[in-house]
């Protein structure tokens, strides 16, 4: 897929987590959702749907605003997240206008909304307890055993036998099984190392390493040390035009993203993203129909980012299983987008790119009829949109501001051919200016960045239908 890049805006944080001015949870006295909510409430600043939360970029009460109006914003959430049943409609009302991060309000919302966390607070404990073991199951099943068992079909061992040997063409037989995983691994490694470039939260070390791989009593074979003993041993096998076959060494035509772009952390440290790698590698494993499609790690980046900045330390600790469920459940609702075979069905993402056109049309003939006649067709701009869910189309903190509403909304990818919609409509003067090249040029490198005034649109259209 192709990828905008975008000019850097400085190092993203907690802080300042919609782009836009958030203070702290202990500034404003909010506690963890899970903790006793604050014993009164302030009034002010509730997000109803018709707000869609514009002067803090979060959804929250205006700039220079009081600090009160924010905190009984943020009361708003914490009086819904209290009850024993979670009222899941005030909830969505609420977070279309934005989640605030503060209190790890966020990451408990869309748990929710992402159908992780069950609607009866009672079961939550018991829930997590037992979805983070299951994802400890697949870790040892899946990356601990795979490398136990290679290291144990080492071919130097005299008595390894045409079974378990690695040019066993069986293609039901361990090695093949390992190699064949090599092959998504290496395509996942490329793609989660230039995560989001324009900050560095990727390559920095988690404060949770996995310690059941990384345990020091053991030298479990990590993913990282897997490919870089793949790349390293292997080689390249390419055919020309005429058929003749040629071999090369991989790093002979090294590239910037190379396995030494990044420094090397030391042993018992994990950077992010090799944390995102192991949950799309599981990801893939567990679902061989789809295994990995370049740009699924688009989509589990800004969820990790989400779950693994919460202020709680409890549930930070558990952001790789908490993300990889919650991104498989995403993926259940998205995933036809990933299938080339279903593009040109109802439910593929063809119909949905040309739903984007048919809205366009109704919505604003003029503008329609200007990119039919250059010949935009929607598969230049919209197959990224909606496939990536606008993850490329903007800087991760705006991104964020969108999921919120895509994932507190009902009927959430409708709305986003919706969003696509008012991208277009709010960059219609400039389109119908333009010729052919400025107008791809404005459509895939888009130049709006205030992302509260493209919902603002997105809803005024929905409320228009």
């Amino acid at each position: 897929m192709m990828r905008v890049e975008h000019l850097p805006r400085g190092e993203l944080g907690q802080v300042d987590l919609a782009g836009c001015l958030v203070q702290s949870a202990v500034d404003v006295g909010v506690a963890h959702p899970l903790e006793q909510p604050r014993p009164c409430k302030t009034k002010g600043g509730g997000g109803g749907q018709s707000g869609v939360g514009l002067a803090w970029g979060d959804g929250s009460p205006a700039v220079g605003g009081p600090i009160g109006a924010r905190l009984g914003w943020i009361a708003d959430f914490q009086d819904v997240l209290k009850e024993p049943t979670i009222a899941l409609e005030k909830l969505r009302e609420l977070s279309f206008s934005g989640i605030p991060c503060e209190g790890g309000l966020r990451c408990l919302c869309w748990k929710i909304l992402l159908n992780y966390l069950p609607l009866e607070r009672a079961s939550w404990t018991a829930i997590l307890a037992k979805q983070r073991e299951l994802y400890s199951q697949f870790l040892r099943e899946m990356i601990i055993q795979p490398g136990i068992a290679k290291a144990n079909m080492g071919v130097s061992r005299e008595d390894v036998t045409f079974e378990d040997h690695p040019l066993n063409p069986n293609p039901d037989s361990r090695w093949n099984t390992y190699f064949k995983d090599n092959e998504v691994l290496l395509q996942i490694d490329k793609d989660v190392r230039r995560l989001c470039p324009d900050m560095s939260f990727f390559q920095r070390p988690t404060e949770y390493p996995c310690l059941l791989i990384l345990d020091p009593q053991n030298e479990f074979e990590t993913l990282r040390k897997r490919v870089e003993q793949t790349t390293l041993k292997s080689q390249t096998v390419a055919r020309n035009r005429s058929g003749v076959t040629n071999m090369s060494s991989p790093h002979k035509h090294s590239t910037p993203s190379s396995l030494n772009e990044y420094e090397v952390l030391p042993n018992g440290c994990e950077a992010h993203w090799e944390v995102v790698e192991r949950i799309l590698f599981i990801y893939a494993k567990l679902n061989p129909g789809i295994a990995y499609v370049q740009g699924m790690n688009e989509i589990v980046g800004p969820l990790y980012y989400t779950f693994a900045t919460d202020p709680n330390n409890e549930w930070k600790e558990h952001a790789e299983a908490d993300t990889f469920f919650c991104f498989t459940n995403l993926m259940a609702e998205i995933r036809d987008n990933f299938i080339k075979s279903l593009d040109d069905s109802q439910c593929g993402i063809t119909y949905k790119m040309e739903k984007v056109y048919s809205t366009l049309k109704d919505k604003d003939v003029e503008l329609y009829l200007k990119l039919q006649e250059q010949n935009i067709k929607p598969q230049f701009f919209a197959f990224r949109w909606l496939t990536l869910l606008l993850s490329q189309e903007f800087l991760l903190p705006d991104v964020i501001r969108i999921w919120d509403s895509l994932f507190a909304d009902d009927s959430r990818f409708d709305f986003l051919l919706l969003v696509c919609c008012a991208m277009l409509i709010l960059i219609r003067e400039q389109l119908l200016e333009g010729d052919f090249t400025v107008n791809m040029r404005l459509l895939q490198d888009y130049p709006i960045t205030d992302v509260c005034q493209i919902l603002q649109k997105a809803k005024e259209l929905q409320d228009s239908k």
